[in-house]
């Protein structure tokens, strides 16, 4: 029996781990994949206070040690699902079954992808799915993002500020954005837009060079010629196996606030899986610090 258990160990849930030790808490941390999450994907990293510039492996690992160095358990193993046992909590796993009286689900969410080839590769080289973590390394050059909703639509608003020249691809022969995006994107003489058309193969030599398009309507095939590519076709949170514990959204995203309480008590959440606006490393860590201290004084209190 713990008194906190961590599902997940990308930065909110490292970070839930760190504030709970410190708070002389026994911390279970379970991650089923990589610690660090989707930073471990980020070959540079320049907005995280006090580092000019790091890898996003790098950090996961720097997380990791101060984590370890405090004392907290580690489990690899996949959750499963989680059960409220009224004075703790059991967590399922393909692992076997852990107790605590209180857990925190920092299972984060998943950048969608567009299923090529070999973009798990270009990752870092030209393919992002960011525009805030990684649109200013692309100033200066032409670039391309796939998506028509809001966030493809900031996104792409955002990259022309510096980027030389932006084409917007959208796969559908109308935006699904609010029209006051549209209308600004509309209004950016660098900014091009075509409609029922898909990204089919991504050019490289050993980076990112360009991309196939093929019109969904006549196609119609053409390439062309990009140094990078920002996927923004939505996220998809990892918390089916929670459905039972706390409400979920009609994204799939827990709800909760700020507070990152959900409705189950003794149940909390930090980072990219709940219900939130800005989903980055710094949110992720604020996440974790304010779930794990409520952790902590919802197990006070029962004493």
């Amino acid at each position: 029996m713990h008194d906190i258990i961590i599902v997940g160990a990308g930065p909110a849930g490292l970070t839930a781990a760190l504030y709970a030790k410190r708070a002389d808490k026994s911390v279970l941390l379970i991650e089923k994949e990589n610690f660090g999450g989707q930073i471990t994907h980020s070959p540079k990293v320049e907005n995280y206070p006090t580092l000019m510039q790091i890898s996003g492996n790098e950090l996961a690992q720097m997380m990791l040690d101060q984590v370890m160095e405090h004392g907290a358990d580690i489990e690899l193993a996949e959750v499963q699902g989680i059960t409220d046992m009224g004075e703790f909590k059991r967590v399922s796993t393909d692992m076997g079954e852990f107790e605590a009286e209180a857990v925190i689900i920092c299972s984060g969410s998943k950048h969608r992808q567009l299923g090529l080839e070999n973009e798990n590769d270009l990752i870092g080289k030209g393919v992002s799915y960011c525009a805030v973590c990684d649109g200013a390394f692309f100033a200066g050059t032409d670039i391309a993002i796939v998506g028509g909703g809001n966030t493809a639509l900031q996104e792409a608003v955002m990259l022309s500020e510096y980027c030389s020249h932006v084409t917007v691809v959208q796969n559908l022969s109308y935006m699904t954005g609010e029209a006051r995006l549209v209308s600004q994107l509309e209004r950016r003489p660098n900014v091009t837009t075509v409609f029922d058309t898909l990204v089919t193969e991504l050019i490289e030599d050993d980076k990112l060079e360009g991309i196939k398009l093929r019109n969904s309507k006549t196609g119609e095939e053409s390439t062309l010629a990009v140094e990078g590519l920002f996927v923004a076709i939505g996220q998809k949170p990892e918390n089916e196996c929670f459905e039972n514990i706390t409400r979920l959204n009609e994204y799939g995203y827990i709800v909760a606030d700020e507070g990152c309480l959900t409705d189950t008590e003794g149940i909390f959440v930090a980072g990219d899986c709940r219900t939130k606006a800005v989903r980055q490393i710094t949110t992720a860590c604020s996440d974790g610090a304010v779930a794990a201290l409520a952790a902590c004084r919802y197990i006070d209190s029962k004493k």
